[in-house]
């Protein structure tokens, strides 16, 4: 059983070569271009156009500005379906612009938006759909992206868990009218702080441009409103150097995932939730299910276990969206179309993974927890 003595962290960041970053660093100091566009960024961006197989990729702050400023360019107004679990951010960069959140339940197997459950909600004054790839799993695209054809929906997929996966074989970045990027320290691959949006239409990706930098095109002339969602160069160094090891995280990453559905296999009452392997994936959440009835023990009470002996696991997303401020206050109703969400929020739990750890000490967690449930 592991002791209290080494803490295990879900998000701990992924560090690339610090030797590789200080060189940058040093040639942003001699430049003095410390953001507004600079050398890096332009590089970070073109490197994950190509990555990701886009056109356009139009780095941001962060992935919240880049959501709200992609929900914006993109048109949306009115009602937006969006899944209620998902990380707050989602839910809040539609509040925010004054876009109603109407919260879509979860197809119970793809823990994703329901496509069914979505159209079930769609009315007048429906402008659009947010789906977000939960854990890096992909949203049902197909689906969602002839729902919105046939009802004139703007579609934005919220990747920020899906740096690096794909579906039917192709990455994501480039579906729906585009998708968004968190690149903030917890995710596989980093900046710092960062995110952006990835698209294929030029004409959306040059209004991104002009909103993320205040509207400005040109020195002096403004055409069009904005805010500053600029990325700076000490990040785009950051991702530069991640960048590098980006493919290296991801088998870390892969190590865990098997480590873990390895060592938790025969566990009563445990399910780990797989991933599929016929697609990319990047292995950055593991997430299990515990069953109180068959575990003997229910999800909280593992969680305060695990926590006393160093493992600092995670709800990711409890209680969901929904039952969250201002949204329980405003839709005070919004549970009553949420079943599987409710139900899944209630079991979920995420698992320490990354470079922090390694397969051993994950296998000593997973005997930590055949223990607690054996006791």
């Amino acid at each position: 059983m592991l002791k209290p003595a080494k803490q295990f962290f879900v998000g701990r960041p992924n560090i690339g070569n610090r030797d590789a970053l200080y060189q940058r660093v040093d040639s942003i100091f001699d430049s003095y271009w410390l953001t507004n566009d600079g050398g890096y960024v332009r590089e970070l961006e073109a490197k994950l156009a190509d990555y990701l197989d886009v056109e356009h990729c139009i780095a941001m702050c962060n992935g919240t500005v880049a959501l709200e400023l992609a929900i914006r360019a993109t048109g949306m107004t009115g009602n937006v379906l969006v899944p209620a679990m998902t990380f707050i951010a989602t839910a809040h960069a539609l509040q925010w612009q004054q876009i109603r959140p109407v919260f879509v339940d979860i197809d119970p197997h793809s823990l994703n938006i329901c496509p069914a459950a979505a159209e079930r909600m769609i009315d007048e004054t429906t402008t659009g759909i947010l789906g977000v790839h939960l854990y890096g799993r992909p949203c049902d695209i197909k689906s969602l992206s002839s729902l919105a054809e046939k009802h004139d929906l703007r579609l934005v997929f919220d990747a920020a868990h899906a740096f690096g996966s794909s579906y039917q074989g192709r990455k994501l970045g480039g579906f729906g009218d585009c998708e968004v990027f968190s690149f903030h320290a917890t995710k596989v691959f980093n900046t710092f702080e960062g995110g952006a949006v990835t698209t294929n239409d030029s004409e959306l990706a040059a209004r991104l441009r002009l909103m993320r930098n205040f509207g400005f095109e040109g020195e002096d002339a403004v055409s069009y409103i904005g805010t500053n969602g600029k990325m700076a160069e000490i990040n785009a160094a950051m991702g530069l150097t991640n960048f590098e090891q980006v493919d290296a995280f991801i088998n870390v990453n892969k190590e865990n995932y098997q480590a873990y559905q390895a060592g938790l296999r025969d566990v009563s009452g445990v399910r780990l939730i797989d991933f599929d392997e016929n697609e990319l994936n990047n292995y950055q959440y593991v997430i299990i299910e515990i069953d109180a009835k068959r575990a003997g023990r229910t999800r909280d009470e593992l969680k305060r276990f695990l926590s006393e002996h160093g493992v600092v696991a995670r709800r990711y997303f409890y209680p969901g969206c929904h039952r969250m401020e201002p949204y329980r206050s405003l839709y005070p109703q919004a549970g009553e179309n949420l079943p599987a969400t409710e139900a899944f929020s209630e079991v979920m739990l995420a698992m320490p993974t990354g470079t922090q750890i390694t397969t051993d000490e994950v296998s000593q967690i997973c005997e930590t927890i055949r223990e607690y449930l054996r006791a």
